[in-house]
């Protein structure tokens, strides 16, 4: 493991750092046609998932709601990822995979919210999947929610502007057993640390947000 490079958003002033909410629509629009991001093995015949990245605004600024994963799961337990799974057959699309899923996880009311846009998809070695993230604005602050403990430990409530905090990111260079060299991005936010899948979707998410290159 090697550091690696600073975050995309390192350059930009604090002032250009703020993210609004109003120009995502748009900019998700204007990244084209979504590619598919492998992990460090391609999956053959992944399972079709879908993830919510909900986001709303409160009195602090815009944020992200994320949960913390059950210690008693297989895959993933304690990690920090956001409300998602298996596409099940009676999901007409993959954007009700995302809406049901955080229904059941948190009790997310999907009359609540607005899909804005998709972020590339990740094909993922340990749960065998391909995850599509939808992106999603809230109509106001969420209430009301519960986590399912038998998927979720916590429910976060993360600002944005503590993803883009200078200190919050970092990346490593991994080699993996097929000699290859990958980047792997962290978020260190209060009492947690983002990787893995969640944060390369937080990465390119925020990238869009404050308009760089998605794939940066």
């Amino acid at each position: 493991m090697r550091p690696g490079s600073p975050a995309p958003w390192a350059a930009l002033t604090a002032a250009d750092r703020v993210v609004d909410l109003t120009v995502l629509p748009e900019r998700l629009a204007a990244m084209g046609d979504l590619e598919v991001i492998d992990g460090p093995v391609p999956v053959a015949s992944p399972r079709q998932s879908a993830v919510l990245a909900p986001l709303y605004v409160d009195d602090d600024g815009p944020a992200v709601l994320l949960t913390r994963r059950a210690a008693h799961l297989r895959n993933h337990r304690g990690e920090v990822s956001f409300p998602g799974g298996r596409q099940e057959d009676h999901d007409v699309d993959l954007v009700a995979t995302a809406l049901r899923e955080a229904h059941e996880e948190i009790r997310l009311a999907p009359d609540t919210v607005e899909i804005v846009g998709e972020l590339d998809r990740l094909s993922t070695f340990t749960s065998g999947s391909m995850i599509h993230p939808f992106v999603g604005l809230l109509s106001g602050v969420p209430e009301a929610l519960v986590a399912d403990p038998g998927e979720v430990a916590q429910i976060l409530h993360v600002p944005l502007a503590d993803l883009l905090h200078p200190e919050a990111f970092h990346e490593e260079i991994w080699r993996f057993p097929d000699g290859n060299d990958r980047s792997l991005t962290f978020f260190e936010i209060v009492g947690d640390t983002i990787w893995g899948a969640t944060a390369r979707m937080l990465r390119q998410l925020l990238n869009v947000a404050l308009g760089l290159d998605p794939r940066s």
